[in-house]
């Protein structure tokens, strides 16, 4: 599912449902010693999708650290990105000098907490997600703005260290085409001396009940 989202160059590895009783990969026991069954489960099954992934780029299995953010940390000259929610986990990397950044985010296909809304939804996006309501009634559009923001942020903080809140990435979605744009309303300034980052834009796709969101920079 989610490949159909990524430009060449980039490798995904994605599972459907648990893998049972799977261990925690040696090095990344600290990071879920806390955690409830469940998110357990997802971490461990998302770091195996991360780890089968980077092996088809030729690399040995390591285990993958948090960042201060909660991002993945990757082995040097690998960027990439992970996602998990029920029944659903996935993972994309690249080598560096195939793309800069990229996030990728799935969510279930049903409306937003309550309260999440106005936290999540800027009031000119409102008007945008009401007819895309009322033309293709099937899609939790909220749920995928939601996504798609959270794809951005993802791609985003690599190449700034900042926080990105959600309030400050105005969305653009094309139902048709499956496509976001993020105009961001902050400071894009790049750590790496890039072209700052303004705009970003990505695809989208809803299959077996998971919205999907992928942003990339190349």
């Amino acid at each position: 599912m989610i490949e159909r989202l990524l430009p060449a160059g980039v490798v995904s590895v994605e599972s459907f449902g648990d893998a049972g009783d799977e261990p925690v990969f040696p090095g990344e026991e600290s990071f879920v010693a806390r955690a409830v069954d469940g998110r357990r489960r997802e971490f461990t099954g998302a770091r195996r999708c991360a780890r089968e992934a980077l092996a088809i780029l030729g690399h040995a299995p390591v285990a993958i650290p948090r960042g201060p953010r909660g991002e993945p940390v990757w082995p040097a000259g690998v960027i990439g990105s992970i996602t998990h929610c029920r029944g659903y986990r996935a993972a994309a990397v690249a080598r560096a000098e195939d793309a800069v950044s990229l996030g990728i985010d799935a969510e279930p296909n049903g409306p937003l907490p309550e309260g999440v809304d106005e936290l999540v939804i800027l009031p000119e996006e409102r008007d945008m997600l009401n007819r895309l309501r009322i033309a293709a009634p099937g899609v939790h559009w909220d749920r995928l703005l939601f996504s798609a923001k959270e794809s951005v942020f993802k791609a985003w903080y690599p190449l700034t260290r900042r926080e990105l809140d959600f309030l400050e990435a105005r969305m653009g979605i094309d139902a048709a085409a499956g496509t976001f744009t993020a105009e961001l309303r902050v400071d894009g300034s790049r750590l790496d001396g890039g072209p700052a980052l303004a705009r970003l834009t990505g695809r989208f796709l809803v299959s077996r009940g998971i919205v999907g969101t992928a942003a990339v920079v190349g």
